[in-house]
């Protein structure tokens, strides 16, 4: 199993996305510790966060205090595991988001984020989405002065296109590793961010990676699209079904392949889940079975 790298920090190239743990139906925090520990035991060193992932009105870091408590019953895996947090987004506590992209803001909730990790300095923070109310030089400006104040070890930006990117990337240099964006069998919109990505040399994140093979967090309950296929019928479950797998370490596997500059970061609310997941690491998939996926969108 070949690692990955964001910025400079190697990493197993399946993370952990923690969000299930903390919104809405989580299941109950011996049960989310246990996810982590799981997590940990697999090989996983990348824990994706952000001080929004929670369910009700007034618990802002739900999500990170969660993180850290695990991490800190585990001793010594805290030192081998990078923990990405974001900041620049809230939830009013009715099944919402909003969006803040303020400088102030930012900085505001780099520092409450320190707090609940108990760090003094994050690993990876990311800005969560684009503000359309605050120019985005001034929101990636607010990384900058955290990188600048050793508040923060890298940089990553999050629900960027192509041209956000690249501006990032003029403003911060070296500081900014990584680009997470939606991606995934059922949306594949976000192409030409990880071409870039390649060309720039940034990590990219693919966010609800098992878009089309199983529902995101995000999702929340929807029917399933009438006209694509039965959703035990895709061709992920194809070769999986012939591989003796599940859809799910194929549709990783898949991502993998995609580019070396993917580290997926799935989701998972029970440890059977999260194992799976990380043993996506080790499944490589043949030239033919990759003939039957969906392949790369032409440039």
């Amino acid at each position: 199993m070949h690692r990955r790298t964001i910025g400079g920090t190697a990493v197993h190239p399946v993370g952990l996305g923690a969000m299930p743990l903390s919104v809405e139906g989580r299941p109950a925090e011996e049960d989310a510790v246990a996810v982590v520990h799981a997590a940990l035991d697999a090989g996983v060193t990348l824990i994706d966060t952000a001080d929004s992932y929670h369910w009700h009105a007034g618990e802002r870091g739900h999500n990170e205090r969660l993180i850290t408590r695990a991490l800190a019953r585990r001793g010594g895996d805290r030192d081998r595991v990078l923990v990405a947090t974001k900041g620049g987004r809230g939830r009013p506590g009715d099944g919402s988001w909003t969006v803040d992209g303020r400088p102030e803001h930012l900085r505001r909730a780099c520092e409450e984020s320190l707090r609940r990790l108990g760090t003094e300095a994050i690993g990876l923070y990311q800005l969560h989405k684009p503000d359309p109310r605050v120019p985005w030089a001034e929101s990636v400006g607010a990384l900058r002065e955290l990188l600048d104040a050793g508040k923060v070890r890298a940089a990553g930006i999050s629900n960027a296109d192509a041209a956000q990117i690249r501006e990032a990337h003029a403003i911060l240099g070296g500081g900014l590793v990584s680009v997470q964006n939606r991606y995934s069998p059922a949306d594949r919109s976000a192409e030409p961010e990880l071409r870039l990505c390649e060309e720039l040399g940034l990590a990219f994140l693919p966010w609800s990676p098992l878009g089309g093979i199983s529902r995101s967090s995000l999702d929340g309950p929807s029917a399933p699209d009438p006209s694509g296929p039965a959703p035990a019928d895709t061709p992920f479950h194809r070769v999986a079904a012939a591989r003796g797998t599940s859809p799910q370490r194929v549709c990783l596997a898949w991502l993998l392949a995609l580019s070396p500059v993917v580290v997926s970061i799935p989701g998972a609310s029970r440890p059977a889940s999260v194992r799976d997941s990380a043993a996506a690491a080790g499944l490589v998939l043949e030239p033919a079975e990759l003939a039957l996926l969906p392949d790369r969108t032409p440039a």
